[in-house]
């Protein structure tokens, strides 16, 4: 665990860079978590998938699987690679400062 400055904010991050609370995320926070990963702006697209999982995630306290995200996100799984290069849980989950997935590696 490790303490990283966002914005003027400080939070609690994983070693793989993802939030330990989700409580802490917001859109700032995002960003800069783009901006870290090559991500120099977010779309509507990008919004849309990451409010999908912070959606599915304060309902059901874990991440959606692929075909879910895919399914209620709009995007194919092509797109969501295309949106977040990292993947739907290296990349989208971490903007979305959900903790990071069961079985990423």
């Amino acid at each position: 665990m490790s303490v990283l400055e966002l914005n003027g904010v400080m939070v609690e991050i994983d070693e793989d860079g993802f939030l330990l609370d989700p409580a802490s995320w917001s859109e700032d926070i995002a960003r800069s978590l783009a901006a870290s990963e090559g991500i120099d702006e977010l779309n509507e697209e990008h919004w849309r998938v990451i409010a999908f999982l912070r959606n599915y995630y304060e309902l059901n306290e874990v991440a959606p699987n692929l075909s879910t995200l895919c399914k209620e996100a709009g995007c194919t799984l092509k797109r969501i690679y295309q949106l977040f290069p990292a993947g739907p849980a290296k990349g989208a989950c971490k903007l979305a400062g959900l903790p990071k997935p069961r079985g990423c590696i």
